[in-house]
C-alpha cells in the first residue's frame, strides 16, 4: 500500500521547479509529504483540488505514498458540482488552495503549506476503502460527474515503470507541464518522472502565452505532452520555427491526431534530432496502453503504434471472435497490470475490489497492419445508422477538419445527423461536403453553428452537451 516513489533515493536532487523560481528537492518533498500525512493520521478519503503548482503535487505525492486515497479534481470545478461530489463521497479532508477557503465555511483548517490548506470536513462516518485502492480520477474532465475510475497502487506503479521503459526516461529529464494534473495523461507524466528522479517544471501557463515559452527556455525543458488540440495550436504558432535547443521529446495522446499533422511533427522531430512519440491510453488503463516508437513516426503516420511493455493487445469482432487478419476492424482489447479496478459512482463503491481482472474492452474500433502496428478507426458507440447505412461520426469529424481546417463535432440519432461548426461562413459548404462523401439523403443532415465546441480538461469534445440543441 502506498510507497510508489522512493524519494530518499534522490535526496538532494531537485524534484519540482515553478515559474517563480520556487524549488523543492526530493528530500524536502519526502519530509513535507510525511508531515502532511501525519496531520491526517490515518487511511481515508481526501478531495484534492488541483492546479499545476508545487503545493498540489506535494499533496498528491503525500497521499498516495502514505496510503491516503485522493480524489483529484480541477480547482476550477463549478462550486455547485463540487458540493454535490462532496455530499456523494463524504471525504474526511479537503486539500485546497488557500484562496479557495471561502468556498468551505465551517470547515476547520488543520494544516497549511505551499499555498494549500488541509480542511477537516464534518463527515464522521468514513466509507470503507478497498485495501489496494490508491487513487480516484474522473473520466470526464471538469464536468463534475460522480463517476470515478478506481486506480490501485499496482496500476499506478506498473504503468509508470512501463512509461519509463519505452520513453527511456532518466534523472536528466526536465518535463514541463502542459496538461492538468487531475487528467490521467498529465498525471502519468508526473508519476513516471518522479520515479526516475527527474526535475518537473510546473506551470499553470499555457502554450499560447509568452510566459510559458520564457519558462521553457530558462529552465531548459526537455519534453512536453499534448492532446490533438495542443498540436493544432502549435501548428498555428509556427512551432517549427522556434529555437528550443533543450527539447528532446514531444509526446501526444488524448485522441487521434490528424495524419497530416502527425506527419508534420514527426518530420520536424526527425530533422531536428528530437523524438515525437504518439501514444494511446485511457484513464481505465491508468494512462498508457500503446505507443509508436519515434523511429517509425514518419513511416507509420496515423498509427498509435504497438502495445506498451508488459501489456497485450488483440481485436474482437461483433461475434466476440478474435480478429487475425490485418486491416480488419474489431474492438481493441487490452490486457495488463495497469488495467484499473473498475468505476465508483458513490461512496459505497469504494470497498469494491478488482472488477476487471486485468482486461479492458476499450470501446475503440481498430485495425492492425502486417507488422502489428495498430490504427484507431473510431469509437464503438460513435456510429449512426442513416437510412440503414452505418456512418462513423469520428470519421466525419476528421474529414471536415481535413477539408476545411475548422473545428467540427458531429452527433445525432439514427437517420438524423447534426454537425456542429463555429464558422457560419462554411456551414453550407460543410453540409454539401458531407452529403457528397456519404452519398446519403440530404434530409438526414443538419449543420448547426455555435460559438464554441464544448470540451473537457483534456481537450476532448463533450458530445453529450451538444444534445440539448436537438433533443
Amino acid at each position: 500500500m502506498g510507497n510508489i516513489w522512493d524519494l530518499k533515493k534522490y535526496d538532494n536532487k531537485v524534484a519540482l521547479i515553478d515559474e517563480s523560481g520556487g524549488q523543492m528537492t526530493y528530500g524536502v518533498l519526502d519530509l513535507e509529504a510525511h508531515i502532511l500525512a501525519e496531520k491526517i493520521g490515518h487511511r481515508c478519503l481526501v478531495f484534492a483540488l488541483c492546479r499545476n503548482e508545487i503545493g498540489s503535487v506535494l499533496g498528491y505525492v503525500s497521499f498516495v505514498n502514505n496510503g491516503i486515497v485522493p480524489v483529484l479534481l480541477n480547482s476550477h470545478l463549478d462550486e455547485e458540482l463540487l458540493k454535490n461530489l462532496i455530499v456523494t463521497y463524504e471525504p474526511s479532508f479537503l486539500w485546497v488552495l488557500k484562496d479557495q477557503i471561502g468556498q468551505f465555511p465551517g470547515m476547520k483548517t488543520e494544516y497549511e503549506a505551499y499555498g494549500y490548506v488541509l480542511l477537516k470536513t464534518k463527515y464522521e462516518n468514513e466509507y470503507p476503502l478497498f485495501c489496494e485502492l490508491g487513487l480516484l480520477l474522473t473520466t470526464s474532465g471538469s464536468t463534475g460527474s460522480p463517476k470515478f475510475v478506481r486506480q490501485s497502487y499496482t496500476n499506478i506503479l506498473d504503468n509508470a515503470q512501463s512509461i519509463v521503459k519505452y520513453l527511456e526516461l532518466d534523472e536528466t529529464e526536465r518535463p514541463i507541464t502542459t496538461l492538468p494534473m487531475n487528467y490521467t495523461y498529465g498525471l502519468s507524466i508526473i508519476n513516471s518522472h518522479l520515479l526516475v528522479g527527474a526535475a518537473i517544471l510546473i506551470t499553470e501557463k499555457g502554450i499560447m502565452q509568452k510566459e510559458f515559452w520564457s519558462f521553457f527556455k530558462e529552465a531548459g525543458a526537455t519534453s512536453f505532452g499534448g492532446v490533438p488540440y495542443t498540436y493544432e495550436m502549435l501548428d498555428k504558432l509556427r512551432f517549427y520555427c522556434m529555437k528550443l535547443p533543450s527539447l528532446r521529446t514531444m509526446t501526444q495522446a488524448g485522441g487521434k491526431l490528424l495524419p497530416e499533422l502527425h506527419e508534420k511533427f514527426a518530420k520536424y522531430a526527425s530533422e531536428q534530432g528530437k523524438k515525437f512519440v504518439v501514444m494511446y491510453g485511457q484513464c481505465e488503463a491508468t494512462a498508457r496502453m500503446g505507443y509508436l516508437p519515434p523511429e517509425r513516426a514518419v513511416e507509420k503516420k496515423g498509427s498509435m503504434g504497438i502495445v506498451i511493455p508488459g501489456g497485450k493487445f488483440h481485436l474482437i469482432d461483433v461475434n466476440g471472435n478474435e480478429v487475425t487478419a490485418p486491416h480488419t476492424t474489431g474492438e481493441l482489447v487490452y490486457e495488463g497490470k495497469n488495467v484499473t479496478l473498475g468505476y465508483a459512482e458513490c461512496g459505497g463503491d469504494l470497498i469494491k475490489g478488482d472488477e476487471r481482472c486485468g482486461k479492458l474492452e476499450t470501446g475503440d474500433m481498430a485495425q492492425f497492419d502486417e507488422e502489428g502496428y495498430y490504427y484507431i478507426v473510431g469509437r464503438k458507440k460513435r456510429f449512426l445508422k442513416i437510412y440503414g447505412n452505418r456512418v462513423n461520426l469520428d470519421e466525419i469529424d476528421r474529414l471536415i477538419k481535413g477539408e476545411f481546417e475548422i473545428e467540427a463535432a458531429s452527433t445525432g440519432v439514427d437517420d438524423h445527423m447534426y454537425i456542429f461548426v463555429t464558422d457560419a461562413g462554411k456551414a453550407e459548404a460543410v453540409r454539401d461536403f458531407v452529403m457528397n462523401k456519404t452519398k446519403l439523403n440530404p434530409v438526414a443532415f443538419k449543420v448547426i453553428v455555435i460559438d464554441e465546441i464544448p470540451k473537457n480538461d483534456s481537450g476532448k469534445t463533450l458530445y453529450k452537451e451538444l444534445t440539448r440543441y436537438y433533443e
